[in-house]
């Protein structure tokens, strides 16, 4: 048995033996379990995925005379300003108020992450302490106060793939869909995920800290939608979307390269992001975790044609039929394509891992677990006394 305590004090001496996920996988199939425990401190793991809801917390600074904020654009996107009088969130699928224009919240945020000048447009209340009702000007992150990603939910625990069993084509988060089952889309990085190595949250709580768009970040909470109670095989891993994390971190520290904004046809803005998750090597059963395989990993494939909560499913494929690039359905050959880049996600763990092993990344212990027992509750017209009629 190790302790965070332990590895901390290997990292702060700049001996810690840091693995990525990668390399982890293949040094337990090449060594076994009870060796390669006996030679890695940590593992990274990491994703670059879309994570629509995502935003961000920006303190503008009080001007003369001075405004409470009631309407607010950055862009033209509509910025959440109801709470402090120059306080704003930037929701990530907020769209742009100029319908012709692809862009929006995630767009902003990627901006202002790159340094970039965004416009800023400001309705005020109008009282005796904040007289001022108007406001335009351009910000930048040196010219505010705080700028942080608050993100409701993030790292999804496996999710969906998904295809269109109908006649025309359809507009969806995943991106288009085609009919007739002309392809299909998932978004997971599925061995590399950084949750799918850890399946029963034993490693990753609330506290922990984590690398989110290239800087320090922390798990704040349980995500939104956080649902471990999801179906799981033998070896712990759910069949479909299950655990979520809410996350924070520092957007003036981050990186433009793992911040981007991104569109998606006929649906709408959303947010790329880089996170990675350091996984600390307590003892073996971490690495029997770590030792999961996409051939070991499987997700529903939902017809979204069906315009309902509950979608038909043509049941569980791997992620290693999915990353060979097509799956069989109903005896078709379908085309598949990720959402998620393998590529990026291993570049944000050996990112992490080299923050790690100069000592500039220290783990921490959490400081309570993230629920068990969480349930899905669906919005229902019997809850609401509303008929269908």
């Amino acid at each position: 048995m190790r302790t965070i305590a332990d590895i901390n004090d290997k990292i702060a001496a700049g001996k810690a033996t840091v693995w990525t996920i990668g390399e982890a996988k293949a040094r337990i199939a090449e060594l076994g379990v009870s060796q390669a425990a006996k030679q890695v401190d940590v593992i990274t793991t990491g994703t670059f995925e879309p994570m629509e809801s995502s935003g961000a917390i920006i303190n503008l600074g009080h001007t003369d005379p001075p405004i409470k904020i009631r309407q607010c654009w950055l862009d033209e996107v509509l910025a959440y300003s109801g709470f402090g009088a120059v306080d704003l969130y930037l929701g990530a699928a907020q769209m742009s108020d100029e319908p012709e224009v692809e862009r929006g919240g995630g767009h902003v945020i990627a901006d202002l992450v790159a340094g970039k000048s965004v416009s800023l447009r400001a309705v005020g209340q109008g009282t005796d302490c904040y007289p001022r009702t108007a406001f335009e000007t351009t910000i930048s992150k040196e010219t505010i106060n705080q700028f942080y990603l608050f993100n409701p939910r993030n790292l999804y625990q496996n999710f969906i793939v998904g295809v269109n069993g109908g006649n025309r084509p359809l507009y969806t988060y995943l991106g288009p869909l085609q009919p007739g089952l002309g392809n299909a889309v998932y978004s997971n990085p599925g061995a590399l995920s950084p949750l799918l190595n850890d399946p029963d949250l034993r490693l990753v709580g609330i506290g922990s800290r984590i690398w989110l768009g290239g800087a320090e970040g922390y798990v704040t909470w349980e995500g939104t939608q956080h649902f471990p109670l999801q179906k799981r095989l033998p070896n712990g891993t759910p069949i479909g979307p299950a655990a979520t994390l809410a996350l924070v971190g520092d957007a003036k520290q981050m990186d433009a390269r793992w911040v981007r904004g991104c569109y998606f046809r006929g649906y709408g803005p959303s947010l790329m992001l880089g996170i990675g998750v350091p996984l600390p090597v307590l003892d073996e059963a971490v690495l029997e975790k770590c030792a999961v395989r996409d051939e070991d990993l499987v997700a529903p494939v939902m017809d979204f044609s069906i315009p309902r909560r509950v979608r038909p499913t043509f049941g569980l494929v791997s992620y290693a039929q999915l990353k060979a690039g097509k799956i069989k359905i109903d005896g078709r050959v379908v085309r598949v394509a990720p959402l998620a880049s393998a590529y990026l996600a291993g570049e944000v763990a050996i990112a992490l891992k080299q923050k790690i092993e100069v000592g500039e990344f220290l783990l921490t212990e959490p400081v309570a677990a993230l629920p068990s027992d969480r349930t899905l509750l669906p919005q229902n017209t019997w809850n609401s006394g509303l008929s269908l009629e």
